[in-house]
């Protein structure tokens, strides 16, 4: 009697095959089903690097073991669920299904939730529930760009939640996020880890020893300001005039522009590649698909994200790198015992 596929996890028939035949084995020695595979010793090493990728199996002390068929079939959902989760947030808001719920809920078109163009240029938002609600809508419709600064340096717990959920929204959809605090979050541990969190993901942080001023701005078309810079809780002022908002813009840049790197984790010499700069998970086997995939595609299809999301990584990648093509990233990357 056959066996039921795991195709419909996104597995394919070789990859099946390849685990189960680790299940009846209980495992091998990775360089020696490598060698003694010979022609297609390039073939089993794929074998190999996919099965650990899709969680079906785990490397210790040079041998490749497989995962309990429980855990294996856990991992293979939630990478499912997060590539349909993505899908279905790109496609919602390409097709502004939420413009359209808006108009029916305010009996009024509404043509674009950041530019507001048939919206007041300027809203007066009273409590910290409206603006929540603001950053909300205004994150989930913003197409380019985000820019937020944190002028006290600390990020409070309950905030770290409540942006956690927008932030990675923004950062799947391939939209660039530049994020300013100031000097005190050295100093302060949950706040480092969340700015290091965000950064693995492909925000762009620096730490500024200025006085800043609290403003985010979406898409450079709406930006928030604090009714009472001392007490944000308040409210905000949602801004839509676009000579207000260049004005925000352009002091957000100065402010970041005499801002400085996040630095590296304590510890680590002058040198020594900082951990914060080494890539994660997600960015190793991005790199390693640009030594193999020739096209964006392939290589996209490979790692399990969208193509536009797996493109943000590359040229964030490529810039780290201080590559001019994904080949030479690739090189480099090798060169400095990323990949």
């Amino acid at each position: 009697m056959p066996h039921p596929s795991l195709d419909f996890l996104g597995v394919r028939s070789e990859e099946e095959a390849f685990y189960r035949m680790l299940l009846r084995t209980g495992g091998v020695d990775v360089k020696e089903a490598a060698e003694n595979s010979s022609p297609d010793e390039e073939s089993t090493r794929s074998l190999q690097k996919r099965a650990c990728e899709l969680g079906l199996a785990t490397v210790a002390d040079g041998l490749l073991r497989p995962a309990a068929p429980a855990k294996a079939i856990e991992a293979l959902i939630d990478r499912r669920v997060t590539l349909a989760r993505e899908e279905l947030e790109n496609s919602a808001a390409e097709h502004d299904i939420v413009t359209s719920l808006l108009a029916e809920r305010d009996a009024a078109p509404v043509s674009d939730a950041v530019a507001g163009t048939d919206r007041p240029t300027m809203e007066r938002l009273e409590g910290i529930d409206r603006v929540r609600a603001a950053i909300d809508e205004l994150t989930f419709f913003t197409r380019t760009e985000s820019l937020t600064t944190w002028p006290s340096g600390r990020i409070p717990p309950q905030a770290i939640a409540a942006s956690r959920s927008p932030n990675e929204r923004i950062l799947r959809r391939g939209i660039r996020m530049r994020s300013l605090i100031g000097s005190a979050a050295l100093d302060d541990p949950g706040t480092m880890a969340y700015l290091r969190e965000l950064k693995a993901k492909g925000a762009e942080v620096r730490i500024s020893r200025l006085p800043l001023e609290r403003v985010l701005i979406f898409d450079r078309a709406a930006a928030l300001t604090p009714l009472d810079p001392a007490d944000s809780s308040r409210g905000a002022l949602l801004a839509r005039e676009p000579g207000l908002v260049a004005t925000l813009v352009s002091l957000f840049d100065r402010m970041w522009g005499q801002a400085h790197e996040l630095p590296p984790p304590s510890g680590e010499g002058v040198g020594a590649e900082p951990a914060d700069h080494r890539p994660g998970e997600i960015e190793r086997k991005i790199l390693e698909s640009l030594c193999m995939a020739d096209k964006d595609e392939t290589g996209a299809r490979d790692v399990g994200m969208s193509v536009r999301t797996y493109r943000k990584y590359v040229a964030s990648l490529m810039h780290q790198l201080g590559a001019s093509s994904r080949f030479q990233a690739a090189l480099l990357a090798r060169e400095r015992g990323w990949i």
